[in-house]
Parts: structure tokens; sequence; C-alpha cells
């Protein structure tokens, strides 16, 4: 509180103020304080990108390929079924089946179905392992499946030219 004196100014008077706190009411804040560091930090955690998909996207895939396209050949009753796959530098963009006779289809009427569910395992998880096929078309799937690993082993970097080349760079 402001007084004016006369003669001399302003001079401030003051009155001494109490605060009670009960003990309760500082509890309840201290918890509430509590919770919403802990909610920030949460909500800053579910947000921020995980290093696991950081790492998954931005660094390179340890299976490197020769960008093209690899068959391999099966013979089913004298005729030629051949299992072509293409990949790039580290994917496998396709795998697919060419010069499928009729007579080969009507003869293993499981192929097809068998192959398109490789093949879009494969494409999903870019690698041969841990397929899963069905018990009605294993022999089958088992089959297509070792051609499938024959054409990518084609397409493989082999390791030693891969380690002689970084030893070229260091």
């Amino acid at each position: 509180m402001i007084v004016k004196r006369m003669n001399r100014g302003y001079v401030m008077k003051s009155k001494t103020k109490i605060v009670v706190l009960h003990l309760k009411e500082l509890i309840y804040t201290g918890i509430f304080a509590v919770l919403g560091i802990l909610f920030i930090v949460l909500l800053i955690i579910m947000f921020l990108p995980d290093k696991k998909e950081a790492s998954r996207t931005g660094a390179t895939p340890s299976v490197t390929y020769v960008p093209g396209i690899y068959t391999t050949s099966l013979l089913l009753n004298d005729n030629v079924l051949d299992i072509q796959v293409t990949v790039d530098e580290y994917r496998i963009n396709d795998v697919s089946i060419v010069n499928l006779d009729e007579a080969v289809a009507t003869m293993f009427p499981l192929i097809e179905p068998a192959f398109e569910t490789l093949s879009m395992q494969i494409c999903e998880q870019q690698s041969t392992d841990n397929i899963t096929y069905s018990n009605d078309n294993k022999y089958t799937s088992m089959v297509l499946l070792n051609a499938i690993k024959a054409s990518l082993e084609k397409a493989m970097i082999p390791a030693t030219n891969t380690a002689s080349a970084t030893e070229a760079l260091d």
C-alpha cells in the first residue's frame, strides 16, 4: 500500500501476509505435475521416429544383388518351366513363371496357386527365409522355392568379390 506523506514524497507501507498451504493440496499438485511431465515424455517418445525404423529405411541391407533378371529352369514331364526373378541392387522386385505350358498347368494344378503365394511372401519379406506354405502343396512349394533360391543365388554378389572390393577401397 502506497501512502502519500506531505513533504517527504511517497512511502510504502507493508502488511505481512500469511499464506496457508494445506498438505493435501500440495500432494495433489505434486501428483498432477508428475503426471503432466510423464504425459509429455510419453508424447515425445511416441512421435519421435523409431531407431529401428530409421535403420530399416536409411541403412543399406546386408544382401546386395547384381541388378537384372535371373532364371532357373525346371523340367516337369519333358516340359521346361522357367522361374524368373527380377532384382535391383537391394530389392527383389518380381518373381514370376515364364513358359508355363497348358499341359504343365493341367498336369500340375497346384503350381500356379503355390507360386503366387510364394511370390507374394518373397516380395514382401525380401527374403526366402521364413516362407510358409500349406501342407496341401508342400512338395510343389518346396520345388518352386528351391528354384527361386537358385535364381537369387545367381543374382547375389559373391562374398569374396565384396571383401576384395572393400579392401581395394581401403
